[in-house]
């Protein structure tokens, strides 16, 4: 879009008193949350409650039967438990390893793949990043689409229908710091990091199988990248009673197999 054109779009929701580029926020009471927009009408089994466009977070609302909800700012984590599934979303402690791996920050630009639910997408938004992002299932791209709204990161966030190893010819070369794949071509891309990384840039692949691990693992070696090391992501909750203190017996947290690397 040209920037007459996103001018002409913002006057248009000025105009039109649009409240979509106001961050969410959430309402809180007890155990419960609810993700809303301000500006946005809520129906619950407590009553109807008029979210005001300028709700701040410390606020407390009342719904039309007086009961109260405390306003929240939307954090990262939230998102893992707010945003529409279409999927298994990444939980939030593979995204803290990958943005922490990799150092995603504000002004770096990201090609990632295998968008899903969009949870690490908008989170690496949310650190500052502008990502393009593919989804090869189009109903899964809009949703993630409608997550990206929600998360207050539509502008930085390009979700993009489509598999990406399509598209590999049509990118820029030495155009993005990190690439993050959750795929099962993801190895199809990791051959073409050389071509797609700045000096220094980043590879994140994340994978629940160890087969298609070690394929990632092979090819990345094979494509001279540096510093390959895959790590098995895994948390042991703890227990604490009047017994005394231990992991919990229920089963270990294993969640995948996170392959980090870089373009020397």
């Amino acid at each position: 879009m040209s920037e007459p054109e996103r001018e002409h779009d913002a006057d248009t929701e000025s105009e039109a008193g649009d409240t979509t580029d106001r961050n969410p926020v959430l309402l809180v009471r007890g155990d419960r949350e609810f993700l809303v927009q301000p500006g946005e009408e809520m129906g619950t089994d407590l009553g109807v409650l008029e979210v005001p466009d300028d709700v701040e977070p410390g606020q407390t609302l009342e719904t039309h039967l007086e009961e109260e909800f405390h306003v929240r700012r939307l954090r990262g984590p939230d998102l893992f438990h707010h945003f529409e599934r279409t999927g298994a979303p990444m939980v939030p402690r593979d995204v803290g390893l990958v943005i922490g791996e990799t150092g995603i920050s504000r002004g770096d630009h990201v090609l990632d793949a295998g968008t899903g639910t969009g949870v690490l997408a908008a989170s690496m938004g949310r650190a500052g990043a502008e990502v393009v992002t593919y989804e090869r299932d189009a109903d899964f791209a809009d949703v993630a689409r409608e997550n990206m709204e929600l998360g207050g990161v539509a502008d930085d966030v390009d979700v993009r229908t489509g598999d990406v190893v399509d598209e590999l010819e049509n990118l820029e070369s030495s155009s993005f710091d990190v690439l993050t794949l959750d795929t099962g071509d993801a190895a199809d891309v990791v051959a073409h990091a050389p071509d797609l990384l700045v000096d220094g840039g980043f590879v994140a692949v994340y994978s629940p199988f160890i087969e298609s691990t070690r394929e990632v693992v092979e090819t990345a070696h094979e494509a001279d990248l540096a510093n390959v090391r895959t790590r098995e992501t895994i948390q042991r909750e703890m227990q604490f009673d009047d017994r005394g203190s231990r992991p919990s017996t229920a089963p270990v947290g294993h969640t995948g197999y996170l392959t980090i690397a870089r373009n020397e």
